[in-house]
């Protein structure tokens, strides 16, 4: 046990490691260095709500608008995020106060907004929504201050800080909509080291906002655009009544300090999760279940098989004189192709693209490559890498198919680069067609559709069909034992036998070694977190590749005691058991976490989880497939049969 605690102090070392590598320039993610009164450009990313899940651009509310509004050209990624990054008329200059200064450009004719815009802005602010903006590719952050737990001599002293995502757009207090409309920017910089005679640089390190809501009456606005906060504590917040028209003004003040903080380390405030402990938890509670597990089934089925594969080998120099029994019976039929082989091999095909792609694309991101930083990279290199790995998927699954006596080759690589690909973008369609209809952001634009459906069947299908085309003049996977003519009878097979059971059993294992890991990564997805921690999920991936295999082992060797030798599907939908305890967690998710009540969003809910399940099962599915294909070749190579 000492051996496995000094192993495990070293693979968290190196873990340690590479989450201080977090820390040195991503390519083409260089820092802007700014001079005094160098303009620092603000723009607005999108408006989101956790209650909704629609995010919407920024100019879809009535806020002030530049001269000229100019839309950044954004990656596959920030597309598909619902990112659409736009410039805004705040005028920040490097290291210039502003007390207070209104925003559109007449200020002593406050803004009207009319029956609709009032209502659309009332129903944002019941719904909960945030703004996105974004300095120097540093989002806004709205700070949380609260005491903690502590006991109460520490309470007066310390408070704890936590940061939320973008700034709240309004509230509702007693049934009344109330309108954030002067937002107190509060910039970082970082002083750069020059010599003497060079003019100092700056650097922007954080990006903070206070969202007020101050009524009209009480902002004193004069002629050059200048105007005075009231007292903190006499003003009243600006009201929005969705019945009538509202008069508003939209204001801002800008305050700069200076920060000790490295550009480097600028994502730290946004980055840092209150929750290590819990990881460290989770994982070294996994990887210590995993090692006692992998113990116990190695040496009962190493101690079993030896003992089955001794006796049978002795049976054969005693004449046959005991009756055979257990696995060895069936070795005539264990490599009879299945149903259906093409579609097997076609599912096992996309679930080796989605291995290839899920492992490099985690490991990268360990490395620090994929950071937040480079918005919807993630996005992007997932897409590009699915499409291709479609060479080893075809190569996997035409080799597959021609060991199951499979000759239709091209209507085999057609459906491997069609099935898989196709069910996810048939959802996305049908969702999609939902979030177009409510004008949402998020809606992918028909261009990138027409973009990504030419990827599909210009990039992964070709990489298939070539992959195929090799896999399926390789030599097929050889099986140690000749097939018999005549199928044999399967005898009647126990309750715990049973299919679902299988699934039920073998699906709890690896869903345990990940779910903690789950609950960060929904987190991620459904309520604007950022989630970077992939020195831990790649080690949640190695377990849950090490329990996946194990669990199918185990199966496939009860299933073959029990003389039934149709194992080829079994597997692959058993090992894929833990997708099933990913979908009840994403309903127990909803039900607990999420706020969300209307039909469209919790279509969207329950539509992108179906596709999460659907890759899940196809993932582990595959992995515990491959996993008992070579036990089974091995066990039955090691026994002689005549």
């Amino acid at each position: 046990f000492s051996l496995l605690q000094e192993r495990l102090r070293y693979v968290l070392g190196l873990l340690l490691l590479l989450h201080s590598t977090e820390s040195f320039y991503v390519p083409g993610v260089a820092p802007i260095n700014f001079h005094r009164n160098d303009p620092v450009e603000i723009k607005a990313v999108k408006l989101t709500s956790s209650r909704t899940q629609l995010p919407y651009e920024y100019y879809s509310l009535p806020f002030c608008q530049p001269s000229k509004i100019t839309y950044k050209a954004e990656n596959l990624g920030e597309v598909l995020r619902g990112d659409r990054i736009v410039n805004t008329p705040f005028q920040v200059s490097m290291n210039v106060e502003k007390k207070c200064e209104v925003l559109c450009n007449f200020p002593n004719k406050p803004v009207t907004l009319t029956v609709e815009q009032s209502k659309l802005i009332a129903e944002r602010i019941r719904e909960d929504y945030y703004v996105h903006l974004i300095a120097d590719n540093l989002p806004v952050a709205t700070r949380l201050e609260f005491y903690s737990n502590r006991e109460e001599e520490e309470k007066k002293k310390e408070k704890d800080v936590q940061f939320e995502h973008g700034y709240r757009l309004g509230f509702m207090d007693s049934n009344k909509f109330y309108l954030h409309n002067h937002l107190s920017f509060i910039l970082y910089y970082h002083r750069e080291d020059v010599e003497e005679s060079q003019e100092h640089t700056y650097r922007v390190v954080r990006f903070e906002v206070i969202p007020q809501s101050i009524k009209l009456e009480d902002l004193k606005a004069d002629e050059k655009s200048m105007c005075t906060l009231p007292e903190a504590t006499g003003s009243a917040p600006q009201e929005i009544d969705p019945t009538k028209e509202n008069q508003l003004l939209f204001t801002y003040s800008v305050h700069w300090e200076e920060s000790d903080i490295k550009w480097a380390s600028r994502w730290d405030t946004y980055l840092t999760m209150s929750d290590v402990q819990i990881h460290w938890f989770s994982i070294i509670n996994s990887v210590v279940v995993v090692f006692f597990l992998s113990g116990i089934l190695s040496m009962i089925i190493i101690r079993t098989l030896r003992k089955d594969i001794a006796n049978y080998n002795k049976e054969d120099d005693i004449e046959d004189t005991m009756e055979e029994s257990g696995w060895k019976l069936v070795h005539g039929d264990v490599f009879r192709p299945p149903q259906y082989p093409m579609i097997l091999s076609s599912l096992l095909g996309s679930g080796i693209q989605l291995f290839c792609m899920i492992l490099i694309v985690i490991f990268v991101a360990m490395l620090g490559m994929l950071s937040p930083s480079s918005r919807g990279a993630l996005m992007t290199t997932a897409c590009f890498l699915f499409m291709f790995m479609g060479v080893f998927g075809g190569f996997f699954a035409g080799r597959l198919y021609r060991t199951l006596k499979g000759h239709r080759w091209k209507k085999g690589a057609f459906c491997t680069a069609t099935l898989y690909p196709g069910v996810v973008f048939g959802i996305c369609f049908v969702l999609n067609c939902f979030i177009w209809g409510k004008h949402s952001s998020g809606a992918v634009p028909f261009p990138t559709m027409v973009a990504l459906l030419c990827m599909w069947f210009g990039i992964s299908l070709p990489l298939v069909y070539l992959g195929y085309y090799f896999g399926f003049r390789k030599q097929p996977y050889d099986n140690p034992v000749r097939t018999n003519q005549i199928p044999r009878q399967i005898p009647e097979q126990r309750w715990y036998m049973n299919k679902f059971v299988g699934i039920l059993m073998a699906g709890i294992l690896p869903f345990g070694a990940m779910f903690i890991e789950l609950f960060f990564i929904f987190s991620a997805i459904w309520e604007n977190q950022f989630y970077y921690l992939f020195g831990f999920l790649f080690l949640v991936f190695i377990i849950l590749v090490v329990s996946c295999s194990q669990i199918s082992i185990v199966m496939v060797y009860f299933q073959l005691c029990a003389e039934d030798y149709r194992w080829w599907w079994r597997t692959f939908l058993v090992s894929g058991g833990s997708a099933f305890y990913v979908l009840i967690y994403a309903v127990f998710y909803f039900v607990n976490k999420l706020d969300i009540v209307e039909f469209i969003p919790s279509l969207l809910y329950f539509g992108y989880t179906a596709l999460m399940v659907l890759s899940f099962w196809l993932l582990t599915g595959t992995i515990g497939f491959y996993a008992a294909y070579m036990f089974v070749r091995k066990i039955y190579a090691a026994v002689k049969i005549d």
